[in-house]
């Protein structure tokens, strides 16, 4: 299972890449395996500002929907473009084409409660 180090990670199995104030959000290859196939993706918050844990969207795979949360709280600035015609990009490369919203941290300090990698690797045992 890949959990790249230099990612922050929530208990809801999304990772997290801050690049300054812009937070780039997807799913962890443990939760798009714990899903399986990906068939939509559906994000409608871009320009919204959420807090940390608000729902920002859903995500469909063949046998449930699950939500997505805010892993800071900040201004959707950006939707992925890409998974409205191909989901599947979660599954084939979660950390990579497969980012679903970028945002615009309006705290980061809300980043120093992300988990490491290694704390997610105990997490998901």
């Amino acid at each position: 299972m890949n959990i790249p180090e230099n990612l922050k990670y929530t208990k809801d199995h999304e990772w997290v890449s801050i690049d300054g104030d812009i937070a780039t959000v997807g799913i962890t290859d443990f939760a798009q395996g714990e899903l399986g196939d990906i068939v939509f993706v559906e994000i409608e918050t871009e320009g919204e500002t959420l807090d940390k844990e608000e729902v920002f969207g859903t995500i469909e795979a063949v046998k449930t929907v699950s939500d997505l949360y805010m892993p800071v709280s900040g201004e959707v600035t950006e939707v992925n473009p890409d998974l409205e015609d191909k989901p599947e990009l979660v599954n084939q490369e979660p950390y990579e084409g497969g980012w679903m919203i970028k945002i615009k941290m309006s705290n980061p300090s809300d980043a120093d409660s992300l988990l490491s990698a290694e704390e997610y690797k105990a997490l998901i045992g």
